[in-house]
């Protein structure tokens, strides 16, 4: 139902259709951008009303469009709230120091492969911004993910046709449950060595951490 909801949209809107619903996907809300790219690619191998250079292309600019503002609202929105309420939820200058660590020594890995799990595609961006990622960092992250998220599986959808369905339900899963084991890894490990982070995170960053200072 849902894709057959969404095929209706990119008959009607076209391109604009994968854009907009990656490019909001990829700011944080929580929307079926993945789905709505199969959906269109499925819907041009059928029909040919639709270019899938043009749907690869409109789903790559949604990604780095929608990641981009999602990193400006963290940066700009969300670290100015953790910095000021941050302590009623245990996050600390220490455990800030940490965030902020972890983002510049491993921000691009999480940009880059976050692309490719649900929950984290929806978020990355924003906790890049809030970690203060350099931007010409996640640029290239994002951008790079981007590309080969968006013709990995628009080329796969429009070659396959609607087969793909039932391969990206069992892919999707397959990424969320790597994604989801490594994510809780890295919480436990963060969780066992923090004091040890903490002191790392410390010599990386000697002085307070500035409001808007990289």
């Amino acid at each position: 139902m849902i894709s057959s909801g969404l095929t209706q949209l990119v008959s009607t809107l076209g391109y604009s259709a994968v854009a907009l619903f990656v490019g909001l996907e990829s700011v944080g809300v929580p929307l079926p951008g993945e789905t709505m790219l199969i959906s269109a690619a499925v819907f041009a191998g059928a029909t040919h009303q639709l270019s899938i250079a043009g749907i690869v292309i409109a789903a790559i600019g949604g990604a780095i469009i929608g990641d981009n503002l999602g990193f400006g609202i963290g940066w700009f929105g969300g670290y100015p709230l953790l910095r000021r309420y941050g302590r009623y939820v245990r996050l600390d200058e220490p455990k800030l120091k940490v965030g902020r660590y972890i983002f510049m020594r491993h921000g691009g890995k999480v940009v880059f492969f976050g692309r490719f799990v649900s929950i984290l595609r929806t978020y990355a961006a924003f906790l890049a911004g809030v970690n203060r990622m350099h931007w010409a960092r996640f640029l290239v992250a994002n951008a790079a993910g981007g590309v080969l998220w968006a013709t990995f599986w628009g080329v796969a959808a429009y070659s396959l046709g609607s087969t793909i369905m039932r391969v990206s339900g069992p892919l999707t899963i397959a990424f969320g449950i790597a994604g989801g084991i490594a994510l809780v890894a890295s919480l436990l490990f963060i969780r066992m060595h923090m004091r040890r982070l903490e002191a790392v995170a410390q010599r990386a960053h000697p002085g307070p951490l500035e409001g808007f200072a990289d």
